[in-house]
């Protein structure tokens, strides 16, 4: 019989919240991972995570998650446009790293960008997020062109002075029709944050 776990896995102070979710990842990492060695890959893929990581924060967003290549931030949804300003420097930051520059590499991201609601909480002594917008932005993710970053309807709402292609071509399966995704061309123009 195993012997019972030592954590308490129930998600503790959990709250609905309006958040826009961006979900970021690097196009072509397994190749990577082949071809470089493996100190190599490491130092790559730690520069990277810590150039997105500071990214987000830089725009205010809160960093739940990264996992070999990817990384998951949230922004309460009032603050949408932070999360493309985000996503949008963090394609031109990735593809200058200097570890890429040494191996003669050039990265590209793939983004998604997905607004709603979710419940945020804690797990062991992680923050952690449920809810469709963490699924759709990583399936934006997923249909995003390398270099591009997509968003849902709702984060379209929510920023209007961003400037949109429409992606009416794409369907995200198991999202609704009405939630047809846009390639951001350039994030909200003269976007100030507001440091407390």
């Amino acid at each position: 019989m195993p012997k019972p776990l030592p954590l308490n896995f129930q998600a503790t102070s959990a709250a609905r919240q309006e958040v826009s979710v961006l979900f970021a990842d690097v196009v072509g990492s397994t190749a990577l991972a082949h071809a470089l060695p493996l100190e190599a890959y490491s130092a790559l893929m730690t520069e990277l995570l810590q150039v997105l990581i500071l990214g987000c924060a830089a725009r205010g967003g809160e960093v739940l998650q990264h996992q070999g290549d990817a990384v998951v931030a949230v922004w309460p949804a009032w603050q949408a446009a932070f999360a493309l300003e985000a996503a949008f420097e963090s394609h031109g930051r990735v593809a200058s790293l200097a570890a890429a520059t040494r191996h003669g590499l050039k990265l590209q991201l793939r983004v998604g960008v997905a607004s709603g609601e979710v419940i945020i909480g804690t797990v062991g002594s992680s923050v952690t997020a449920y809810g469709l917008p963490m699924n759709f932005a990583r399936r934006l993710c997923d249909a995003a062109d390398a270099g591009a970053t997509l968003t849902c309807a709702q984060t379209q709402r929510l920023t209007p002075r961003a400037t949109y292609l429409s992606a009416m071509a794409l369907t995200i399966p198991d999202f609704p029709f009405s939630e047809l995704p846009a390639q951001v061309l350039l994030p909200p123009s003269n976007v100030t944050m507001k440091i407390s």
